[in-house]
């Protein structure tokens, strides 16, 4: 069933909240890009690079204690202190351009402060999904915070858009600030004796190297990581795709810069409903997916018309989001529990820690060649992505280590997973 894993309370209240919290942080991402891009800078896509790589540098940098953390701490605690951190960031920032005084090195500063608090919140978050619903139920609450968090992309950049353009991009930071208030309710409104907490398997300082070993151990995280690490670094900096076509192809403002970025979310939406559809992560939609995206980037580089470009961007979300929820599940899936925190802090961080190094590439090939040129970036190297799982899938099927859908066989709950059967 698509939505099975809501009929347990401490889900469904962790939904709800992510839900409210997930429109105002897209609302945010709307407003941050287009403040840099428009008003504090003259459509320098660089700069909108290098405020990327200041948010997504930190989980990078700080993999090995923020996974150890949330193996080592109660991970509802630990996010109770990240949101309401990334909360009171937000209001700060709120405050500070309302007021109109904000200058070019304020937001990078606050992009820098809230992607420290946010490498913190990334393997905690990911790893608590385990514990609200239990082992059979991840690949399934994995999507469905997909689809939540992507749903709410649908929203998120219209109202921001529609905001930035009637009144000012303060208010839009203002109203994040307010919805991390859901989340913090929620978190509390958990019922702790319902969790199905994992072992801790972190004790010290010490431990942090375990998860590097874990991981360099399993050739499929390496080919699931190594996949991720391109898509992250150069595929999917849609802030500056979108925002640069809007502003410099198309001559458009910045409620049409929200309206594409919600066009997008319908393919991400789409795509993470159908994989909570299955009950395993399937290694057909992840090399297939890669391979689709490939493909509608391509499109979106050479779209004629501004509709055009939207219907791409409906693709790319919607293959690209193919490749995330199931590549998410499997990791989490077929990781040892005393080890999924360290395990998805790594995945994070070369999921998103490429960003420093993408970001303002694709920003700078932007600016020197045009934004089709930067789109075309994304999908020359998300090519390479593709050819890399191709060539590992071919081989697996060879060594009949997964069945011929490509849908992962697991064994039972109670074991630690070495290596995928």
């Amino acid at each position: 069933m698509m939505f099975r894993s809501l009929r347990l309370f401490n889900y469904r209240t962790w939904f709800t909240g992510a839900l409210i919290s997930n429109v105002g942080a897209w609302m945010q991402s709307t407003a941050l890009s287009w403040t840099v891009l428009t008003v504090l800078t003259a459509n320098d896509a660089t700069a909108v690079g290098i405020n990327m790589a200041l948010q997504f540098g930190p989980q990078l940098l700080l993999v090995p204690v923020s996974g150890l953390i949330a193996d080592k701490y109660d991970r509802r605690k630990v996010l109770l202190v990240t949101q309401s951190a990334m909360g009171l960031l937000a209001l700060i920032l709120g405050v500070v351009v309302t007021a109109g005084v904000v200058e070019l090195w304020h937001v990078q500063l606050f992009a820098l402060a809230f992607g420290i608090v946010q490498a913190f919140d990334m393997p905690a978050r990911q790893a608590f999904v385990s514990e609200l619903v239990g082992q059979d139920d991840i690949g399934n609450a994995v999507a469905l915070n997909s689809a939540s968090f992507h749903g709410a992309r649908l929203v998120g950049p219209a109202v921001a858009g529609v905001l930035i353009a009637l009144v000012a991009p303060g208010p839009v930071f203002l109203i994040n600030a307010l919805t991390f208030i859901a989340m913090l309710v929620a978190l509390m409104r958990i019922r702790t004796s319902e969790l199905q907490p994992s072992p801790r398997g972190a004790k010290g300082f010490g431990d942090i190297v375990q998860g590097f070993r874990y991981v360099r151990k399993r050739g499929d995280l390496l080919i699931v990581f190594a996949m991720a690490f391109i898509l992250g670094t150069f595929g999917l900096n849609f802030p500056i795709y979108i925002s640069t076509m809007t502003s410099v192809e198309y001559q458009a403002e910045a409620d049409t810069f929200g309206v594409l970025s919600s066009a997008m979310a319908i393919g991400s939406v789409t795509g993470a409903l159908l994989a909570a559809r299955s009950a395993r992560p399937r290694w057909t939609f992840i090399i297939g997916g890669i391979g689709l995206f490939v493909l509608a980037c391509a499109f979106a580089a050479v779209a004629p018309h501004i509709i055009v470009f939207g219907v791409a961007l409906v693709v790319a979300g919607f293959t690209a989001q193919l490749f995330m929820t199931n590549a998410n599940a499997m990791v989490q899936l077929t990781s040892a529990p005393e080890m999924r925190g360290r395990v998805m802090a790594l995945y994070g961080a070369v999921f998103m820690g490429g960003t420093p190094i993408g970001a303002p590439i694709v920003g700078w090939v932007a600016d020197a060649w045009g934004p089709r040129a930067g789109i075309m970036v994304a999908s020359v190297t998300c090519l390479v992505a593709f050819a890399l799982g191709a060539v590992w899938w071919i081989k697996a099927r060879r060594d009949d280590r997964m069945s011929r859908t490509g849908t992962l066989t697991l064994p039972p709950a109670t074991e630690s997973v070495d290596v995928v059967k």
